[in-house]
């Protein structure tokens, strides 16, 4: 039989700490969860742990819980002690990170403790950086930080909307619910990213062997019938002239067709990056045909889902609106954030600044102005998303439906082109012969 501390979360949502006798850890979850109390963490008490001195008595808090529950050093801990900075295990992937935070409401909707629960995890995971990462949180959690000051310390991979949501679960005491609700907005983002990825892989391959093709033609063939032309000394009609400039162009110049199309990249992620470049870019990607549509239905609906994810776990709406702003990864409605930002903390609506932006649509607005009216703009925030993430399937089938004839008309115009060009040229040579017979 052991002592053990539990800090826990009591009906109100107020945290407690107790100690409480049992056989084990599980055990002393157990008796806590029957007072209709919710555990959040739970430490073997010092008075159970063997004596070992004056120094080790001043250290006993941090190494007796792992030593009572004969765990092997942390993963995290073995990994720097190597001298192996996490940095190099590459980058945590969304897909990685979505999977974790499943696994971790599944773990706190079934009652563990939340350093058990990342204990867990962080064992049955592979060498990588969310590994080396979620042993570190849990050893600040064991040490006395809240679970979202541990997940602070890493920006880079848990951004602050993860971190508040969290913080806003802790301080409302429903931790699992909000974990669940985190990991299902995660599914959506990536279901979504990996749909319109999806649709554009065939268009670029497509478009990438043509432009392949038609360089080869340009460079190798094109210039062969240039040299049975000159040599005949047979008049070419100007379409044939204007391809033979071109073919001349790409062969004397191929260094600058292959460097323009990767300058011209680099000068706009250059450009993109001071404030001007970056509102000017993000306006044209919203008004550009076709595309811009989906673009500007996915950034709405990032706004709308994100936006009403936070209000409903409880983050203050100005609060909110600021995570908000730094998530939605589009200047022009960063702004129109940024304004009613402005309007609440003067006291008034949501929906006039967000009208003014000219990017939400009349229906979105009438929709979050009447969620206002009712108190249920969260649930009004999440309808609008799920209507925009269905409009975006749409947009997106309608696109790759409109762009395969788009693609097979400019490859059939770029081919009957070159191939007038280059056959004009010989019905003249051949109506020459003819003629001399």
């Amino acid at each position: 039989m052991g002592t053990f501390t539990v800090e826990a979360l009591d009906p109100k949502g107020k945290k407690v700490s107790m100690t409480v006798d049992g056989a084990s850890s599980a055990d002393a979850v157990s008796k806590v969860k029957a007072k209709g109390m919710k555990p959040m963490n739970v430490k073997e008490s010092a008075a159970a742990a063997p004596p070992a001195g004056k120094a080790a008595d001043k250290g006993k808090h941090e190494a007796a819980p792992a030593a009572a529950a004969g765990a092997a050093p942390p993963v995290g801990a073995v990994a720097r002690k190597k001298g192996g900075s996490s940095i190099f295990l590459g980058r945590v992937r969304h897909k990685q990170l979505t999977q974790f935070t499943q696994q971790l409401s599944v773990l706190m909707d079934a009652g563990l403790p939340i350093v058990r629960s990342l204990k867990i995890l962080s064992n049955q995971m592979k060498p990588s950086l969310l590994k080396n990462i979620a042993t570190e949180v849990a050893e600040d959690v064991e040490t006395g930080s809240s679970l979202s000051e541990a997940l602070g310390k890493h920006p880079k991979t848990f951004d602050k909307l993860y971190v508040n949501m969290v913080k806003a679960g802790e301080a409302g005491g429903v931790l699992d619910v909000i974990l669940q609700r985190l990991a299902g907005f995660m599914e959506r983002m990536e279901a979504l990213k990996r749909k319109i990825i999806g649709a554009s892989i065939y268009p670029a391959v497509v478009i990438t062997i043509a432009v392949a093709v038609v360089l080869a033609i340009m460079t190798f063939i094109v210039p062969r019938f240039k040299d049975v032309f000159d040599s005949v000394d047979v008049p070419m009609p100007g379409v044939t002239i204007l391809l033979m400039s071109i073919s001349d162009f790409i062969k004397g110049f191929w260094y600058v067709v292959i460097a323009a199309p990767v300058v011209f990249w680099f000068a706009m992620k250059a450009w993109g990056r001071t404030k001007t470049g970056r509102f000017t870019i993000d306006k044209i990607k919203l008004n550009a045909p076709v595309v811009g549509i989906i673009i500007k239905k996915s950034t709405v609906g990032r706004f709308c889902r994100t936006l009403g994810t936070l209000l409903q776990s409880g983050v203050p709406i100005l609060e909110a609106l600021s995570i908000v702003k730094n998530a939605t990864g589009n200047e022009v409605i960063a702004e129109a954030i940024n304004k009613v930002h402005d309007s609440i903390r003067e006291g008034e609506s949501i929906a006039e600044p967000l009208a003014q932006s000219g990017v939400f649509d009349d229906l979105v607005i009438n929709m979050i102005d009447v969620g206002e009216e009712t108190g249920e703009l969260d649930k009004m925030l999440l309808k609008i998303a799920d209507n925009f993430d269905a409009e975006v399937d749409a947009a997106v089938s309608a696109m790759m439906s409109i762009l395969e004839p788009i693609l097979i008309v400019g490859l059939g115009f770029t081919v009957g082109f070159i191939v007038v060009a280059l056959f004009l040229p010989l019905i003249s040579l051949l109506q020459g012969i003819g003629r001399q017979k």
